[in-house]
């Protein structure tokens, strides 16, 4: 099985978990919502952290079935994040995955609650007892807890705020790659992190490898997506381009230059293909690395 093989049956998972777990019955009384998560869950996109999530357990000799609550609640979290990031609060975007985004279809408000019922479906889904089967309760509890922290205020949401303090100021390399570790980096790195701990391998090693591949990929991700909204195409990227000029955000481009950026996403990218070496079946996870640092989109 090839890459994108893989990456195709990891989405495809994870697009019916999802469903599965978004849906409501059609005489539901506030069905709004439900369209509203729906909208932009089932909207597409790489599904990459899910994929990580899903792989680092099989390379780890897990059961992915049993893994996937977790990569549905992942992207649940995901999703949310990309909703109040459009929002005019924030980053006031109109278009994400090719569509119109979240609050220009339902409004501000109800796109507001949609972010809030995602982050709130991952929980209740990953603590569901049907979820859970056939996992010790130790290692759900251990999973859920490192999601809420990738989540949370030392986490995902922690980037944010330094983002928007970020904002029409110039800010060293430092603080930006701090940002940008813990508003992109800290969800791709749980994702590895958690898929071993669902296999039950939480040994140093392991913990380790998975962390500094998760930490390296996001920091890479991160570069690249800044290269792409200066020179990619908002048709091919499904969003809008130039946001970040217009915001008068500091970016890797604009503090590097983009050969350096060219450069350091290529070491970045060897060292998490270096990091996952010490599993015996890590070339998708090697592909992957590499096919994300020359993506176009």
């Amino acid at each position: 099985m090839n890459i994108e093989e893989r990456l195709n049956e990891y989405a495809a998972m994870t697009e019916s978990a999802l469903d599965r777990a978004l849906s409501c019955d059609e005489s539901c009384a506030y069905k709004t919502i439900y369209d509203a998560v729906k909208y932009s869950a089932l909207a597409g996109g790489k599904r990459l952290r899910p994929a990580l999530l899903l792989e680092f357990c099989r390379v780890c000799g897990g059961d992915i079935e049993k893994a996937l609550p977790f990569a549905a609640a992942l992207e649940m979290i995901h999703t949310y994040s990309l909703i109040h990031d459009d929002l005019p609060c924030m980053d006031n975007d109109d278009l994400r995955r090719g569509k119109p985004t979240n609050h220009k279809v339902f409004g501000e408000g109800m796109a507001v609650l949609a972010g809030d019922a995602l982050l709130n479906r991952a929980f209740e889904t990953v603590l569901d007892p049907r979820s859970t089967q056939g996992l010790a309760a130790d290692v759900v509890l251990r999973a859920a807890n490192q999601l809420a922290r990738a989540a949370g205020m030392d986490g995902m949401i922690g980037g944010q705020v330094v983002d928007l303090e970020s904002e029409g100021k110039t800010i060293s390399i430092d603080r930006l790659m701090l940002l940008q570790q813990l508003k992109t980096g800290c969800l791709i790195r749980v994702a590895a992190v958690v898929g071993c701990l669902l296999a039950g391998k939480n040994d140093g090693r392991t913990m380790q490898a998975a962390e500094v591949y998760g930490d390296r990929l996001g920091l890479a991700f991160q570069i690249q997506d800044d290269l792409l909204d200066i020179e990619g195409d908002s048709a091919v990227l499904g969003k809008s381009i130039g946001k970040d000029a217009q915001s008068e955000k500091s970016t890797f481009p604009a503090l590097l230059g983009k050969e350096r950026c060219r450069a350091v996403v290529a070491q970045l990218t060897d060292e998490a293909v270096g990091a996952v070496a010490i599993f015996q079946d890590h070339e998708f996870l090697a592909q992957l690395a590499r096919s994300l640092a020359s993506r176009n989109h």
